[in-house]
């Protein structure tokens, strides 16, 4: 989310000092090899293992993008937890869950990965971040496997979020239990409206706008969702920030900009549904084979 070669050139013998140029010979020869094509030769083929585990994991590795967040693995040193895997994991989770219920303690990389709508590969790649590489003929242990997501994920933690608007999907928002289950603790709810202002909804209090960061960090919310109109949403996404917030999920029709150290996600029903259009337009107007 990308560094400066050298002033010198790096020769087998020593260094070439900058603004000389470097002589002739083997030693010299043997230098000037591109870097792309000493590293795609034979000795790098050999040394990333047999031909059948490389292929396995090269669809993988060219979907999952540069880190997100750091993962900790043995001994607590950090691996990086690529973006895409981070978007997968939610999903699995909803699959493994499913597969508690129908009572299976395993399930096998091909299984998981047909419920979640990805390849085996990419599920084991994606497990192997987390050092879940499974049993060869058994699969995956699902309750581990649950276990290590929920940690992956925090949802071992209880988070405390707050929402800012209270309109229609604001409602929807504090109405829907989804949130609760799953460690997210809507604490508190902030608009402007004097008639919404010290009623419930969804079993929380609406505070008036004004004492937003007052109650922010009386009650320790570091989440927060932005429902408001699009006019209002920066200014009270960067009071919120202000105020101790580290996450922010936007449903507001607007592009918010926060600090480097703050995470940030946008929903936007009606973008996504412009999505889908374009391809209900494409499969409508598509040539009959």
């Amino acid at each position: 989310m990308p560094a400066v070669p050298p002033a010198g050139s790096k020769l087998l013998g020593g260094t070439t000092p900058k603004g000389q140029a470097p002589t002739d010979g083997p030693r010299a020869r043997a230098s000037n090899r591109s870097p792309e094509r000493a590293r795609t030769g034979p000795r790098a083929t050999a040394s990333n293992g047999p031909r059948t585990r490389a292929a396995d994991g090269a669809q993988a590795r060219a979907a999952d993008g540069p880190p997100e967040r750091a993962s900790t693995g043995p001994g607590g040193w950090a691996r990086p937890l690529p973006e895409a895997t981070v978007r997968r994991l939610p999903v699995y989770l909803q699959v493994l869950a499913e597969t508690l219920d129908d009572r299976q303690p395993t399930i096998s990389s091909e299984g998981l990965a047909a419920r979640a709508g990805v390849n085996a590969a990419q599920v084991r790649k994606d497990f192997s971040y987390m050092g879940s590489y499974g049993t060869r003929g058994v699969g995956y242990d699902v309750e581990l496997l649950v276990h290590r997501i929920n940690q992956q994920l925090g949802l071992d933690e209880v988070h405390n979020v707050v929402l800012a608007g209270v309109g229609h999907l604001g409602q929807a928002l504090a109405n829907y239990r989804g949130f609760e289950e799953r460690g997210f603790h809507i604490v508190a709810a902030f608009d402007t409206d004097p008639g919404k202002v010290g009623h419930r909804v969804g079993g929380v209090v609406v505070y008036p706008v004004t004492q937003l960061e007052r109650v922010v960090r009386d009650l320790a919310a570091t989440m927060a969702m932005v429902a408001t109109p699009a006019a209002t949403a920066q200014e009270v996404t960067d009071r919120l920030v202000a105020a101790g917030v580290t996450s922010v999920l936007n449903f507001a029709p607007a592009v918010l900009s926060v600090p480097p150290q703050v995470s940030l996600r946008k929903v936007d029903l009606a973008v996504e549904l412009q999505i889908l259009g374009y391809y209900q337009h494409l499969h409508a107007n598509a040539a009959p084979l």
